[in-house]
């Protein structure tokens, strides 16, 4: 006679590790989509602060190289 461990066959742990995939589609149906207007609004709204944020930071990187040349190599 075998013990009874708690474990479950191998049958029930397969289809408990895929019934993610009705419950993820249920989830999905449920969620509000942007129409394509919002999306490329939003898209055109990242690519603007995502260059102004690399122009600041570029700019800044270049004022902090030139100012450590001149503290660290005496203006050369």
């Amino acid at each position: 006679m075998r013990k009874q461990t708690g474990s479950k066959g191998i049958g029930s742990r397969l289809a408990a590790r895929l019934s993610f995939i009705p419950e993820t589609i249920a989830e999905l149906r449920k969620v509000v989509w942007p129409t394509r207007r919002e999306a490329l609004h939003l898209t055109v709204m990242v690519l603007i602060v995502a260059i102004a944020v690399g122009i600041i930071l570029g700019v800044v990187d270049y004022g902090f190289s030139e100012f450590a040349d001149k503290i660290f190599l005496w203006g050369r």
